[in-house]
């Protein structure tokens, strides 16, 4: 089968995501919304068979889901083989201009995770950084449950109790489950995430830094404040992970910025197979010119190109394009014109 490109233009509104930057509507996909130059857009849902931001096929005929439904073995690969009705992987495209909120997400099998509910591994790749952006990962050394909670119950500032990791452009960061995240200000990035087919992905919300908003998601003083789930976050979150420097051996690659002109290179960055350890996540760079076949990893996958071009089997994925690339056959060769891409599946 096939590779078959996906919309482009899957965007959130922008009283979902008030924190959003002009970069992805102005830079990434500049030549494919000419008109859109400006839009603030905070996320792109690049590759969702999600009910509430589903993506659809760029030729109209459909729905990513339906047309994973019209071939699903083929289409699927191993991700089928245990029953499932779809895929569990889900990318988006984020572009910051303000800090996100502090979040955590539990496993599938923790206690608070009930039926029609699902854990949210993710990942993030740094695809452009402002000097001295960075993101929240994990908690500072010494911070207790009773400290945060007690500091959280009397909204006081938390960003101390916060482990703050400088990025740039790159940078590959897996959030484990239990683990206290949020992405800063001034950070385009791609975000693969697994959320299992038909149920719905946990997020408990720690802290949104005490901001308010109006009505239509703008910050605003005499707004009002974004619900967040203190306890449940408390519950969920690994209290015994690694902090500092620990942490970041387990859930950090600093891969640096891709050489676009040189011969094609392909850099693991979590999986079961190469970069760091993910049960949940499979996730690679592709760059370079020139020709590259793909390793066959019997599996859906999305491919995110971020600069340059390639082609799979006749099919043009530009700069900004994101095309779903069947498990089957296994054999894909790309070609790469100073291509810059990132390739995502779930387990």
């Amino acid at each position: 089968m096939t590779p078959r490109l996906l919309q482009v233009d899957n965007f959130t509104p922008t009283r979902r995501t008030p924190w959003g930057g002009t970069r992805i509507a102005g830079d990434l996909k500049r030549e494919l919304l000419p008109g859109e130059v400006g839009r603030v857009v905070g996320e792109s849902w690049e590759f969702s068979v999600e009910p509430d931001f589903p993506s659809r096929l760029l030729d109209g005929s459909g729905s990513l889901a339906s047309w994973i439904d019209s071939a699903r073995e083929a289409i699927l690969g191993r991700e089928g083989d245990d029953g499932r009705a779809s895929t569990a992987l889900l990318v988006k495209l984020l572009d910051t201009s303000d800090e996100l909120s502090v979040q955590i997400h539990p496993s599938d099998g923790d206690p608070t995770v009930r039926e029609g509910e699902s854990g949210k591994p993710e990942c993030w790749y740094i695809v452009a950084a402002e000097p001295g952006a960075g993101v929240y990962l994990g908690l500072a050394e010494g911070v207790t449950r009773e400290a945060l909670g007690d500091a959280l119950r009397h909204g006081a500032d938390i960003t101390a109790m916060l482990g703050f990791v400088p990025v740039s452009a790159g940078d590959f960061v897996l959030i484990e489950a239990g683990t206290a995240h949020a992405i800063g200000r001034g950070l385009t990035l791609v975000e693969p995430q697994r959320v299992q087919p038909g149920c719905r992905g946990l997020t408990y919300r720690y802290w949104d830094w005490n901001r308010r908003y109006d009505a239509a998601g703008r910050t605003d003083p005499e707004g009002h404040p974004r619900a967040l789930h203190v306890d449940e976050a408390l519950a969920v979150t690994r209290w015994d992970a690694p902090r500092g420097a620990a942490l970041l051996e387990r859930c950090l690659v600093r891969a640096g910025s891709p050489e676009l002109r040189s011969a094609p290179t392909w850099t693991p960055l979590c999986g079961r197979d190469g970069g760091l350890p993910s049960e949940h996540l499979h996730v690679a760079r592709l760059h370079g010119t020139g020709a590259f076949d793909l390793p066959d990893w019997d599996s859906l996958r999305a491919v995110t190109v971020v600069d340059g071009s390639l082609v799979i089997d006749g099919v043009t994925v530009a700069r900004g394009q994101t095309c779903a690339l069947p498990a089957r056959p296994a054999a894909r060769r790309a070609t790469l014109d100073r291509a810059h891409a990132i390739v995502s599946a779930a387990y």
